[in-house]
C-alpha cells in the first residue's frame, strides 16, 4: 500500500522470511470505508475491515454476508445459446434419446459430469460418460472418441468442462448424425464449433457477466434452464432437488480456484451446508477414506478430496471421478473412493520424488545469483499427469514463474507452468508458439501447457529469459503480503474466528484475512507429519497460541522459525479451528515470519 509515493509497510516488515515486505491492505479511504461499515451495520471492526480490503461497497454489506441462492443466482437465459442448449436436453429427455456426456478429467470435469448424469438419470434417460486419458488423448474432445460416442447409438453428446475449441471433433460427430451441446467456462481459442449451442459465459459475444463461472457452474445454470421446460412438458413428473446437488458444484468451484463471487460465493456457502450432510454417497466415502472427522470446509474439499478425485486423471482411470460422484450406490461409491485414495498415496509418492529432483535442479540455478526469470525443469523419468503439481511447488518455492516438464523416450516433453500474480504465462507461451519453439502450447495467466522437443529446450528457456526477466524482476521485487489486521494471541479466541468467517467462504478472489501476531515469543518449533513446522507462541501477556506453517520443511519460512526458537518475532497467517478429540480450539496457520526489529 503506498502512502504519498511511498510505502506504508505493516510493523516495518521490509523483508520477511519469504522475502517479501508486509504492507496495510486497507489505505486511508479503505480505513474510513471500514468504520463506516462497521458503524452503520453494527458489524464487529475486523469483519468491515476483511469487506473493506475485498472491495465490497458500504451499503451491500449486509447481503454479502447472507449470500443465497435466490439472490445471487442470475437468469439462465442471459448466457448465450442456453435456451437453445436447455431445449435439446430437454428434447433428449422427451424422446428418451441416450446421451454422451463428454468431460475433463479433473474435478470440475468429473462433476460437471456426475450431476448432468444424475439428472438425466432421474428422467430414466441413458447417458454415458467418457473421460478421455490424459496421456494418450489430452485435454477435450478428439475426433476419432466423438465418433466412437455416436458408433454407441448416442444422438446428443453434450460436451463439459470442454469443446469450446474442438471444432473439428464437434463436426466429425455432427457428419455421423448427432447433435452435440458444448457446456464450458475456457477461453476461446479460435471459431466456435457448429454445435447445437454452445454455452460458455466466455464467448466474445456472451453478455451475462458470468466468465467466473466454473464448468460445473455453467452445467447447474443448464439444468436450472431444462427444468423449467421440463417441468411445463412433464407436469405429473417432479424434478429433481437441484439444491442437493450443490455440494457438487461447491467441490467444483473451489477445486478449479475460480473467483468466489457473485453466485459463487452462495455455491459455496450453500454447497458447504449440503456437503456437511454426508448425502452424496461420493463425497461420504471419500470423506471417509481422507479420514476427515469434522464437519467438511473449504481446505477438505480442496486440498483432501479434490486431489483423491484428480488421482485418476493423473495416474490411473480417468473416469473414477466422475463415477464415484454420479453413482447413488454406497457400496459402489466406497469401492471407487478406496481405489482413489490408493492412487492419491501413489501420486504422493510419486510427486514427492519429482519435487525433491526438481528442487536440487532450481536450486542449483539460484544459487549462481538470482537465477533465471522462469524456471525450467526437465526430466526423462518423470510423470507428465503430474508436472502441474511439480510446477506449482516450485512456482512458490522459488517466487517465480515455473515450468515442469516430461520427456518420453523419443524426446518429446509434455510440460506444465504456473505463474505469479502480475505476469501472463499464457500469452508468452502462445509466442512461442508463433516462433516454432513449441510443438504446441496454450493457457491463461496464471497456468499453460506446453509440448516440447528436446533439442528446443535451450532456445526456449533463452527466448523466455529474453522475454520475461524485466517483468518477472519488477513484481518480484514489488511482491508484498497484504495484511487485514494485527492481533495478539490473547485475542485469537473460536468466537473471533466465527465472527470472520461470517464474511466468508474465502478462496480465489476472496482471500481469508491475513492476521499478524506482533512480538510473539516463537517458544518452540518442530517438524511434524509429512514435512510441516508446528510452532508454539506466546504474546507478551503470556497467552499461548499453537501454530503451523504446513509444507514448510526446507524452506525459508521453516529454516526462519527452527534458526529463532526462543526468540520474539513478528508471525502472519489466518486464524483456523482444530478439531481434536470431539474439541475444538484455535489454530494459527503461518504463511510469513519476520524479524523484531
Amino acid at each position: 500500500m503506498m502512502l504519498n509515493g511511498e510505502r506504508r509497510y505493516f510493523l516495518g516488515v521490509q523483508k520477511s522470511a519469504r522475502g517479501v515486505s508486509w504492507e496495510h491492505r486497507l489505505d486511508a479511504r479503505g480505513e474510513n470505508l471500514a468504520l463506516g461499515m462497521a458503524q452503520s451495520h453494527g458489524m464487529p471492526e475486523i469483519v468491515a475491515r476483511v469487506l473493506a480490503g475485498r472491495g465490497v461497497p458500504q451499503d451491500e454489506a449486509a447481503r454479502f454476508l447472507a449470500p443465497s441462492i435466490r439472490d445471487l443466482l442470475p437468469d439462465p437465459s442471459t448466457l448465450t445459446d442456453m435456451e437453445e442448449a436447455a431445449q435439446r436436453i430437454a428434447g433428449a429427455v422427451l424422446a428418451g434419446e441416450k446421451v454422451a456426456i463428454f468431460g475433463d478429467y479433473d474435478v470440475d470435469g468429473a462433476v460437471s459430469s456426475a450431476i448432468l448424469k444424475r439428472f438425466l438419470s432421474h428422467y430414466g434417460v441413458t447417458a454415458d460418460i467418457y473421460i478421455p486419458d490424459r496421456l494418450f488423448e489430452g485435454y477435450g474432445p478428439n475426433p476419432e472418441a466423438m465418433r466412437e460416442l455416436v458408433r454407441r447409438g448416442a444422438t446428443l453428446i453434450v460436451t463439459v468442462d470442454c469443446g469450446t475449441n474442438s471444432a473439428p471433433s464437434i463436426a466429425a460427430a455432427k457428419e455421423l448424425g448427432a447433435d452435440v451441446v458444448v457446456l464450458d467456462h475456457h477461453q476461446v481459442g479460435g471459431p466456435l464449433p457448429e454445435a447445437a449451442a454452445v454455452v460458455n459465459p466466455n464467448r466474445e459475444d456472451d453478455l451475462s457477466g458470468q466468465g467466473h463461472l466454473c464448468a460445473a457452474g455453467v452445467v447447474f445454470l443448464a439444468l436450472v434452464q431444462t427444468t423449467r421446460i421440463l417441468r411445463k412438458k412433464l407436469a405429473a413428473t417432479s424434478p429433481p432437488d437441484l439444491l442437493m446437488m450443490l455440494d457438487l458444484v461447491a467441490l467444483a468451484t473451489i477445486c478449479d480456484v475460480v473467483p468466489l463471487v457473485g453466485v459463487n460465493r452462495a455455491f459455496v456457502a450453500k454447497g458447504l451446508v449440503a456437503a456437511r450432510q454426508l448425502r452424496t454417497p461420493g463425497l461420504s466415502a471419500l470423506a471417509r477414506v481422507s479420514r476427515i472427522g469434522e464437519p467438511l470446509n473449504c481446505h477438505h474439499l480442496g486440498f483432501l478430496l479434490g486431489p483423491r478425485i484428480n488421482a485418476g486423471g493423473r495416474i490411473g482411470n480417468a473416469a473414477l471421478g466422475s463415477l464415484l460422484l454420479a453413482t447413488l450406490e454406497p457400496s459402489e461409491a466406497e469401492a471407487i473412493a478406496d481405489t482413489l485414495d490408493r492412487l492419491n498415496r501413489e501420486r504422493q509418492d510419486m510427486e514427492a520424488a519429482m519435487l525433491a529432483e526438481a528442487r536440487a535442479e532450481a536450486d542449483a540455478e539460484l544459487m549462481n545469483g538470482s537465477g533465471p526469470a522462469i524456471m525450467v525443469t526437465a526430466s526423462e523419468t518423470w510423470h507428465p499427469g503430474i508436472v502441474g503439481l511439480i510446477a506449482s511447488r516450485l512456482k512458490d518455492h522459488a517466487r517465480r514463474p515455473a515450468f515442469a516438464i516430461a520427456f518420453d523416450q523419443n524426446g518429446t516433453g509434455t510440460g506444465s507452468g504456473r505463474s505469479i500474480t502480475g505476469f501472463d504465462l499464457g500469452r508468452l507461451v502462445r509466442e512461442a508458439v508463433s516462433e516454432g519453439l513449441l510443438v504446441k502450447g496454450g493457457g491463461h495467466a496464471m497456468a499453460a501447457g506446453i509440448t516440447v522437443e528436446r533439442g528446443k529446450l535451450g532456445a526456449l528457456r533463452a527466448f523466455f529469459e529474453e522475454n520475461a526477466a524485466g517483468v518477472v524482476a519488477s513484481l518480484r521485487e514489488a511482491e508484498s503480503l497484504k495484511i487485514d489486521a494485527a492481533l495478539s494471541a490473547d485475542g485469537a479466541t473460536l468466537d473471533l474466528l466465527e465472527t470472520l468467517e461470517a464474511a466468508g467462504p474465502y478462496g480465489s478472489g476472496h482471500p481469508a484475512p491475513v492476521l499478524a501476531l506482533p512480538r510473539h515469543r516463537l517458544v518452540d518449533a518442530k517438524l511434524v507429519g509429512n514435512g510441516h513446522v508446528r510452532a508454539d507462541l506466546r504474546s507478551h501477556s503470556g497467552a499461548k497460541l499453537q501454530a503451523i506453517a504446513f509444507r514448510a520443511a526446507e524452506t525459508e519460512l521453516g529454516n526462519f522459525l527452527f534458526a529463532h526458537r526462543g526468540a520474539t518475532v513478528h508471525i502472519a497467517g489466518n486464524l483456523a479451528v482444530n478439531h481434536w478429540n470431539g474439541s475444538r480450539s484455535v489454530q494459527f496457520r503461518i504463511t510469513d515470519a519476520a524479524a523484531d526489529a
